[in-house]
């Protein structure tokens, strides 16, 4: 007798453990190079799932998208040549259109679907997982457009446009830009996969396009907590304003944990004796004095939000499945529980941007910032300082607005009625890449005036490497310079400063000139 796992696989096992880290190991396990192995209980519960499908079939059963039609037209018989119909799935589907999905977020992708397929659900056969994962362990990696999914019977035409680039159509990542598939493939001395029906419908009927971006996004959601945290414990340090905020007890009796820990990363940057400054008001407005309650209230969303990304990632998103020995129709392709997620993380992006846009407001104003000049410019009216990075900070974050309309609340019914109810998941996690990025502009641009008021102050170079290094992203500011590249610069660099040691680095936006480190 096969032994299928009761529960989620053990990276969907949150009970333990940080869940960030875990969600961090996922990603590293994916991206680290290392490849998808078949153990030998893998192997047979992947023969045993195959070979349930074809005696059913064999019995005469009626099997979606093996006997039957796709979609609407499940009525209808399928082809009788299973390779036919399985290249006839992928090329209907492969309609996507608009920038390509960054290529980490493709490689998580297809390793995603790769473990979910090793469960021996999906009744594919060994030698075509085997193929596509040796594929995908020598750093083949399909181009796939962001969009035109509905994320309803899975992200289908992303994960389309993947299986038609294994197959040596459509295009993959070369030399970081796109190529031909077959060229790309040749150059690997690679041979292309050869699809049948259930193994194509397999591939592409799962969540992991839209899976994967979330995870990506909910990992920069937790940096950039992590940078506006630090940022504020360094502001509060040079304004001279009231360490209380941020104290041990008043966050303890809140009895929120992501509170607590947001406090204490602002009070790792205080020093070991922080007073406030003489003329400093007793309450900062809420953009200082509430730093733990929102960016604590982000990370306690990031630990709820994380834990259904790592069960989805756990498990077994198609359609149909084989389990306890019997072929079951439905629906666990439908990708609500990422839909959701991907909604909340924009929020939390959008929670995280306005922090820092109102502290960047308040260090270049004159009533808040100690009497300092403003726009934080040596030669007021002469100079302009930091002025156009504020603007340009303000529309950063009305952009992110923008973005935020949630996705979930936008379905068009489509396919005959018959998908009539989806989720739209990918499009809100590439909108919520979109706006990460742009809150890490804004960021960027906070981390500029920060340097700028130890310069102000005639401060010499920090020593601390995280100063260190933003301190080189600002020139001298006696003449107005153009500062888009320090934006991006800074943005970058306090990034890859909080990035944990080892990890792979990805990100769920594509463009490498996004941020630059």
């Amino acid at each position: 007798m096969i032994v299928y796992p009761a529960e989620a696989p053990p990276a969907g096992d949150t009970a333990s453990g940080d869940v960030p880290d875990q969600l961090g190991r996922l990603v590293a396990d994916a991206l680290g190079g290392h490849g998808l192995r078949l153990d030998p209980a893998d192997s047979a519960r992947m023969r045993a799932g195959a070979e349930i499908l074809e005696r059913r079939l064999a019995e005469g059963a009626e099997v979606y998208g093996v006997t039957r039609g796709f979609g609407p037209l499940v009525r209808h018989p399928a082809a009788a040549d299973r390779a036919a119909q399985g290249l006839g799935l992928i090329h209907h589907l492969c309609a996507g259109q608009g920038p390509a999905l960054s290529r980490g977020a493709s490689a998580l992708m297809v390793w995603l679907r790769l473990r979910s397929m090793r469960q021996g659900h999906s009744g594919v056969s060994t030698a075509t997982w085997r193929h596509l994962a040796e594929l995908h362990g020598r750093g083949f990696v399909p181009v796939v457009p962001s969009e035109g999914s509905l994320s309803a019977s899975g992200d289908l035409v992303p994960l389309a446009h993947a299986a038609l680039a294994f197959g040596g159509g459509g295009e993959a990542w070369q030399d970081g830009r796109p190529a031909p598939s077959d060229a790309v493939l040749a150059g690997l001395g690679l041979t292309p996969v050869r699809w049948d029906a259930r193994s194509a419908l397999a591939f592409v009927n799962g969540t992991s396009a839209s899976l994967a971006v979330a995870i990506l996004e909910h990992r920069e959601l937790a940096l950039q907590a992590r940078a506006v945290t630090t940022l504020t414990g360094r502001i509060v340090r040079r304004l001279g304003c009231s360490p209380q905020p941020y104290a041990e007890p008043l966050n303890r009796v809140r009895n929120q944990p992501g509170q607590r820990r947001a406090a204490a990363w602002v009070r790792a940057g205080l020093g070991p004796d922080p007073r406030p400054h003489a003329g400093r008001p007793l309450q900062e407005p809420y953009s200082l004095r509430c730093v733990p309650q929102v960016a604590g209230a982000v990370l306690d969303q990031l630990d709820a939000q994380g834990r259904i990304l790592l069960a989805e990632a756990g498990g077994c998103t198609d359609n149909p499945v084989v389990v306890d020995e019997q072929v079951w129709h439905g629906g666990n392709f439908h990708a609500a529980p990422v839909g959701l997620v991907a909604d909340q993380l924009t929020l939390c992006a959008h929670q995280l941007a306005l922090l820092a846009e109102r502290q960047l407001a308040l260090l270049l104003d004159p009533a808040h910032n100690g009497g300092r000049p403003p726009m934080l410019t040596p030669r007021p009216g002469a100079a302009s300082g930091l002025a156009g990075v504020q603007i340009a900070a303000s529309s950063f974050v009305a952009k992110m607005r923008q973005l935020g309309y949630p996705a979930t609340l936008t379905p068009i019914p489509t396919n005959l009625g018959n998908q009539d109810h989806v989720p739209m998941a990918l499009n809100g996690a590439t909108a919520g890449a979109e706006t990460i990025r742009l809150g890490w502009l804004v960021i960027g641009s906070l981390a500029l005036a920060v340097q700028q008021l130890d310069r102000l102050d005639g401060r010499p170079a920090p020593e601390e490497p995280l100063w260190a290094e933003l301190w080189q992203c600002l020139p001298p500011l006696d003449t107005d310079q153009p500062l888009a590249g320090a934006v991006r610069e800074a943005a970058g660099r306090l990034r890859g400063c909080l990035l944990p040691p080892g990890r792979v680095d990805a990100t769920p936006w594509a463009g490498a000139d996004a941020l630059v480190q």
